[in-house]
Formats: structure tokens, sequence, C-alpha cells
């Protein structure tokens, strides 16, 4: 409850509200070309998540979309596709995983707690790597995060075929290691990038976790990232996986635990 509390307050802080703009739809290649980078993650053909190529062979989104549906399954990793840039059934570049890692403090089948939240990233690791010179990858931000303006590319239901982004959205609050934004996101936007902009081109300062409903209200969190980023290649690096309570990876042929689309929770 201590969770929801926290999360309720950050809502209720007297943030000053700057400009929010409407999702647009990126139907036009001049629109898409800086957005490349970001794409969609299908599993198995059976769902689908937003993640962002923050390096040649690596992709970056929420550790709950790397589980099945309310289970505690991973999915394999040779069931996992990232399609970037995919817009109207094509894609820049398309490679299937090679192995993948949800971060060891996670818990897929646990409520959508602000702690929970702060530890919800993955990364999937890529059978083969991707021009940079095709698609330049984002760096994930590594300076100081206040609240303000940001801006998000997403996937989403009722808008799966064709990247979407809101251009001004706010990040309202942050305590500890969660943030909480107005941003205009629903299932299939997970792990969707949240954008700074304040250093020139757009650096990832999070990646979309969840949503929360207060009075009427819908709410998105995501969490801090360059530590979780750093502890979860730090797991994908290991020759040897330790028990699956300390470290939680999947490889080709391999399985254990997923989750697809934002979490919707009332507190």
């Amino acid at each position: 409850m201590r969770a929801f509390a926290l999360i309720l307050a950050l809502l209720a802080a007297p943030w000053a509200q700057a400009q929010t703009s409407q999702l647009r739809t990126l139907d036009t290649d001049y629109s898409a070309a800086s957005w490349k980078a970001v794409g969609r993650i299908d599993f198995d053909g059976r769902a689908f998540c937003s993640g962002t190529l923050i390096a040649r062979d690596l992709v970056l989104t929420a550790a709950h979309c790397l589980y099945k549906p309310g289970t505690n399954t991973l999915w394999p990793a040779d069931t996992i596709r990232f399609s970037a840039g995919f817009r109207d059934g094509r894609a820049v570049a398309t490679r299937r995983a090679a192995d993948a890692a949800a971060h060891s403090k996670f818990d897929a089948v646990a409520a959508l707690t602000a702690t929970n939240a702060s530890y919800d990233v993955g990364l999937i690791r890529l059978s083969e790597p991707i021009s940079t010179f095709d698609v330049p990858p984002f760096y994930v931000h590594d300076g100081r995060v206040t609240p303000g303006p940001v801006s998000v590319v997403s996937y989403g239901r009722g808008r799966a075929t064709t990247q979407s982004r809101q251009k001004e959205c706010q990040m309202l609050g942050r305590s500890s290691d969660t943030m909480v934004f107005d941003c205009d996101v629903t299932f299939g936007s997970s792990g969707a990038p949240v954008f700074t902009h304040r250093n020139g081109r757009g650096q990832i300062m999070s990646v979309m976790s969840g949503m929360v409903e207060v009075d009427g209200q819908k709410r998105s969190i995501g969490m801090v990232l360059p530590e979780r980023v750093t502890e979860v290649k730090r797991q994908m690096r290991m020759q040897v996986a330790p028990p699956v309570a300390q470290v939680r990876r999947i490889t080709v042929g391999g399985g254990k635990r997923s989750n697809t689309g934002a979490k919707f929770v009332r507190p």
C-alpha cells in the first residue's frame, strides 16, 4: 500500500503544467526518419511491445514484455523478433533475438508498485547487428532527471502497425527511481522510450512500464535507467547463469516468463 501512496503523492504534487501535445501517427518517411531505432517487438506472433535500439545488437524494452502474459514463463528467445522502424508492414531492419534478460529484481506476476516498476527493464541481444548507418541507436540518458517536458514514440493497441509520437508530454514527478508521466500510452506501448531533448538529439531517460488510474485520469510510470541498464547488461555477460532466484535469463531454445502491454492498476 505504501507504493500506491507514493504514486498518489507524486500525482498530487504541485508541478507546473506545461502544454501536453496530442499523439500523432508517424505516417510519412519524413516524419518517421528520426525514429527508426524505435521498433516493434513481436513475441511468437501472439503479442507485441515497443523497444529501442541502444547499440548495434541491443534492444531496450520493459522486463515484463519478456514474460508470457499473466504467467511466470519467459518467451523463448527464438520466438522474439525486433523490427526497427516498423511501419505499414515494413521495417528498416528485422532481427531475431539471440538471447534476452529481464532485471533480476523485477517480479512479473506482482502488482505494479513503485518499487517493482523501478526494475521493469529488459534487454534483447539480436542474432545479428543492425548497421548504425541504417539505424542510428539512441543513447541512454545519464544526466540529471527533473520534472518537465519529454516525448514518447510507441506502438499500441489500435495503432500497432505504425509508430506514433507524442511530441510533448510531462514528467510530473519522481521519487527515488520511479517517475510519473501524463504521456498517452496504452497496451503495446510497454517498453516505449521516453526521450529528453535537453542535450540535442533525444536520449532515453525512461521506459514505459505501466499505467495507473487516479480520479479518472490515466498516468504512466517509468524508471530511472542508467543503473538498471548496466545491471541487466551484467546479467547478460555472465557465462554461467546462477539460480533463477538470482538471475532471470532466456537463451535460444530456453524459456522462462513474460508479459506484454502496459499494466493498469486502480489504487
